[in-house]
């Protein structure tokens, strides 16, 4: 892991890490909790939950990084009694000492935050029962060496942004996420560019175009 990695205070007063050697946040500087409120728990999660009235859900995320979009997620479906299965992939975790000083302990209950934590410090390399609703497994490998039978319901892509992660936004990357997404199921970002949309077209997918998130005039969703 970097040992220059650095806690950063976002617009809405949440905090996010600075990774130096990527020259990126970990989430918007325009604010890390409502980035990850609008562009994964509502467009992504509570979406597709609304439209299906489904009680089961299962998630891939494509960059797991400090946990917080889980954390919301997880949350919610412990709230609404849904049955949540997660599965984060990162290739370089943080450590738990870092993710504790985020502070997302706020924005989460106490019961959540601490099934997470104590589980994090064993990798959670297997799926693990955090609770009667949710199961969480963090496959810590690049995601082009990813690999599952399961297919998911909704795909939330949270890599580093394309200026300093092009890989993770080519078709080869691209390609690989959409094979693990279910008929119907939903792909969420917080980016929206022209070679995205075309090759998520490509690959079968329906476009939307939706507003995104503070700092950002749309986001995407898209349904396969």
């Amino acid at each position: 892991m970097n040992p220059d990695l650095q806690i950063v205070t976002t617009a809405d007063g949440s905090k996010t890490i600075f990774n130096p050697s990527v020259g990126e946040n970990y989430h918007s500087i325009n604010g890390a909790l409502q980035e990850s409120q609008h562009v994964f728990l509502n467009a992504g999660l509570r979406y597709f939950l609304d439209e299906r009235n489904a009680q089961t859900v299962s998630i891939l995320e494509v960059g797991f990084g400090t946990g917080l979009n889980f954390l919301l997620t997880a949350d919610y479906c412990v709230e609404q009694k849904i049955n949540l299965d997660y599965v984060g992939i990162e290739a370089y975790p943080l450590t738990d000492e870092l993710i504790g000083d985020t502070g997302y302990n706020q924005y989460t209950s106490g019961a959540t935050w601490q099934q997470f934590l104590s589980n994090y410090q064993d990798g959670l390399n297997q799926p693990t029962a955090l609770n009667e609703f949710c199961r969480l497994h963090i496959a810590h490998v690049p995601l082009m060496d990813f690999q599952s039978a399961q297919k998911f319901d909704v795909i939330y892509f949270d890599a580093f942004a394309s200026a300093h992660q092009p890989e993770m936004w080519g078709e080869e990357a691209i390609g690989h996420t959409i094979k693990f997404l279910k008929p119907g199921g939903v792909f969420v970002t917080y980016a929206i560019t022209g070679n995205l949309k075309r090759m998520l077209k490509g690959l079968g997918l329906k476009i939307q175009k939706i507003p995104g998130a503070a700092g950002k005039r749309e986001m995407l969703r898209a349904r396969l």
